[in-house]
């Protein structure tokens, strides 16, 4: 781990509902609450017009319509979402190979090796944000510290449309004033529990030693003593070295329709496929990740018969494993392949010419949306055919539940 790093944390404002507000002129400067309407609606993102009122993210609905009765209610749209996500992963791909995604609107950057070329921290964080802005019509904010959890704290401070930066010197007594509840892994139950034995912020933490954290708070407590400080080694891990390339979207409402779920699937696994492909790497593991509308999550996963990138082998394994899972109202939905093997010809892989053709559609469709963006093209599930992958796959399913 080098002795001093250049993390960035970029965080898209209000996404979903600047995505909204960018593609409908007349959303521009209201109220926009994104999410279902139905007695269990759930606010998946508000614009900052509405925040104004109270409103937030994961809010019920008929709340935040309380709060905000002016708001204009848009259902989510997804495939968009996904689409300009895709595109300001590239974006951030141009400054360097170590991007890790958070979730669909955040990712870390490590630009550490990308000064001499780019500048330094904030100048590529200034680039970064203008890049965006040009091509896709939409804010993000940048924090830039030494340390990925610094950088994330960073980001929040000057929303919309920030960009802070936290340097090495003096870390911990610019840290001092933020209040405990910012910090990593303190809820609002441990915030309370902090509280009551005098630690409302980060100073607060600074003095206590980590042997004490751990006496009076427990064992997970640890590494508050050095998050406190500014100090983080955890690594920006990059798709080139990452053990595995994944996809995962978070609804703001539950999807009760199993075909709805179905179409999402598939773009993920769509994602995951041609990034294989643009790495040279083929997967031989297939995770797939539901959580339902009780936040109960289920994970199963198989191993393939021979290591594959194409988008068929990788669907039908997929929707196998969600087909065997018994359906309830989903929030979740995620996809990973794992155990990576470097791409080879495919010597033994079924029909020679089935194969070749198949690899060529695939090709094609890559080609077709690196030049004009992921929804210019878009396959359904009855484009393959059925139970194709049953037959490459073997045991190895695990199930978990947490």
């Amino acid at each position: 781990m080098p002795a001093s790093r250049t993390i960035l944390h970029v965080d898209m404002d209000a996404f979903f509902a600047s995505v909204e507000q960018r593609d409908d002129p007349s959303l521009r400067g209201r109220p926009v609450l994104v999410g279902g309407r139905g007695g269990r609606g759930v606010v998946a993102a508000a614009s900052y017009e509405a925040r104004k009122s109270g409103c937030r993210s994961a809010m019920p609905m008929a709340e935040a319509v309380r709060r905000c009765p002016a708001a204009v209610i848009v259902p989510p749209s997804f495939s968009r979402y996904e689409a300009d996500s895709s595109r300001i992963m590239e974006i951030l791909e141009t400054a360097s190979p170590l991007v890790e995604p958070l979730s669909i609107d955040e990712a870390f950057v490590d630009v550490t090796g990308s000064h001499r070329l780019l500048g330094d921290g904030p100048t590529i964080a200034a680039s970064l944000k203008r890049a965006i802005k040009q091509e896709l019509g939409l804010n993000a904010s940048v924090g830039v510290a030494p340390c990925k959890f610094v950088a994330k704290i960073a980001s929040d401070l000057e929303k919309p449309d920030g960009l802070t930066v936290f340097g090495e010197e003096g870390l911990a007594r610019r840290l001092a004033s933020l209040p405990v509840g910012r910090m990593w892994g303190i809820g609002p139950k441990s915030k309370a529990r902090f509280e009551a034995r005098g630690v409302r912020t980060f100073g607060d933490l600074q003095k206590w030693s980590e042997e004490s954290l751990v006496a009076s708070f427990g064992a997970a407590s640890a590494r508050f003593h050095d998050l406190a400080h500014g100090r983080d080694d955890r690594p920006v891990i990059g798709d080139r070295t990452a053990k595995s390339v994944g996809h995962e979207q978070t609804f703001g409402v539950d999807l009760a329709d199993p075909q709805e779920v179905e179409a999402v699937l598939l773009r993920h696994v769509e994602r995951v496929a041609a990034r294989l492909r643009r790495r040279d790497r083929r997967a031989r593991s297939i995770v797939v990740k539901i959580r339902d509308g009780e936040f109960v999550t289920n994970t199963r996963s198989r191993t393939l018969g021979e290591p594959t990138d194409r988008t068929d082998v990788l669907w039908e394994t997929a929707r196998t494993l969600f087909r065997e899972w018994t359906f309830r109202p989903v929030r979740l939905i995620g996809m990973a392949a794992e155990r990576f093997e470097e791409a080879v010809p495919d010597l033994f892989s079924g029909s020679d010419e089935e194969n070749a053709r198949i690899r060529r559609l695939d090709a094609a469709t890559d080609a077709i949306r690196d030049r004009f963006g992921g929804e210019a093209i878009a396959r359904t599930a009855s484009s393959f055919p059925p139970d194709q992958a049953r037959n490459r796959s073997e045991g190895d399913e695990r199930r978990a539940s947490d």
